[in-house]
């Protein structure tokens, strides 16, 4: 394995962009997130990524091997979803880096690559002089029936890189769950970083 982990500006990450909507269509298919990939939507949404001023993408690489990428924008640039939580709790949406996925493949799992993705995005964010760095993350209940039995939330490796839930900040972002015919909404909530400190 010749691993490489390398931050792109937005405009600089297009050649990697079919990678990219693969990677997310397969890792976005497991609980808790249960997505089926639209591909038409997912150039799109990788598009107006690449476009936004101050965007990162941070991507492994197995070889030539596309295996993980993770996102990341001004918040000041994103969908009113983001930014309304925010806003109604007082918060300037410009003073957050907002981070908005972080996959990769299961067989990297385990070496230290999500940390250097949390890395390559706070290093973006203050690069651009912003306060704090922010994600959300969508919420199933724990009898949810395709919950695996095995299954760990990320919550305390969130925790450890120096977020914290607020789960009074709450968003609800829409999507079509596997066996689903249509979108429906899915309510998720906000993990916050202090840059500064």
């Amino acid at each position: 394995m010749t691993l490489t982990i390398q931050s792109f500006s937005g405009s600089d990450a297009v050649p990697f962009f079919d990678d990219l909507a693969r990677l997310r269509a397969t890792v976005f298919r497991d609980f808790p997130y249960l997505y089926e990939a639209n591909p038409a939507y997912e150039q799109t949404y990788l598009a107006t990524y690449a476009k936004s001023e101050g965007s990162v993408f941070v991507i492994a690489r197995d070889g030539e091997t596309v295996v993980g990428v993770a996102t990341g924008t001004p918040m000041a640039g994103e969908t009113d979803e983001v930014k309304a939580p925010f806003l109604a709790s007082g918060r300037d949406p410009a003073d957050y880096f907002y981070f908005g996925e972080s996959v990769l493949l299961s067989a990297y799992r385990g070496q230290g690559i999500g940390v250097k993705f949390f890395e390559g995005r706070e290093a973006q964010a203050r690069k651009l002089g912003l306060n704090y760095a922010t994600f959300c993350a969508v919420e199933r209940p724990d009898t949810h029936p395709r919950r695996p039995a095995d299954y760990v939330p990320l919550n305390a490796f969130w925790a450890k890189r120096g977020y914290t839930h607020h789960p009074e900040l709450a968003t609800t972002f829409s999507w079509r769950d596997l066996d689903d015919v249509s979108d429906s909404p899915k309510p998720l909530s906000f993990w916050i970083r202090d840059l500064r400190s």
